[in-house]
């Protein structure tokens, strides 16, 4: 288990191969930490599809309108929503998009940013002060890399539960 310094900023992501724990950056990107932590008590981000796994690139989820696989799933329409919350504008940052960052997606509109984020499995530097970086994996990153590829994968994989550490 990892070394948990803030409970409050730490979210217990439980995949099907384990427990992947983000420590999240509340200095960097207040708005989108707590985006995260609000729909994570939601139970919001409970079940939902990775949508978008690349295999070298990173992996995607967040959809909590279309991706809830326990509720009216399509697998067409994941990917496409976000949650029923205002978009958050962009807190970039010269942080970067390093192994097992936690990035906000979004459209081409850089204040587009809702619920989906992803989770890089290499340095992807080209995202570099494009995408707000708001996390980062400080253990199971192993269980990132298990994940099913594909876009969208053809049996994708879920988040099973999302917590803060602080309510786990």
């Amino acid at each position: 288990m990892a070394d948990i310094k803030d409970p409050e900023n730490t979210i217990l992501m439980e995949l099907k191969d384990g427990t992947v724990t983000i420590e999240l950056m509340p200095d960097l990107a207040p708005k989108h930490v707590e985006r995260m932590k609000e729909l994570a008590r939601a139970g919001k981000y409970d079940n939902v599809a990775f949508h978008r796994v690349i295999e070298g690139f990173m992996a995607q989820t967040g959809d909590v309108a279309n991706g809830n696989m326990e509720d009216n799933f399509n697998l067409r329409a994941a990917g496409t929503g976000g949650s029923d919350m205002p978009n958050l504008p962009a807190e970039f940052s010269k942080v970067p998009h390093a192994r097992g960052t936690i990035g906000a997606a979004r459209s081409a509109n850089p204040d587009s940013a809702n619920s989906q984020f992803f989770i890089n499995f290499k340095d992807n530097d080209f995202l570099n002060g494009q995408y707000t970086v708001y996390g980062q994996v400080i253990s199971g990153m192993e269980h990132v890399d298990a994940l099913t590829r594909g876009e969208p994968p053809a049996n994708p994989d879920r988040m099973i539960s999302v917590k803060v550490a602080a309510d786990a």
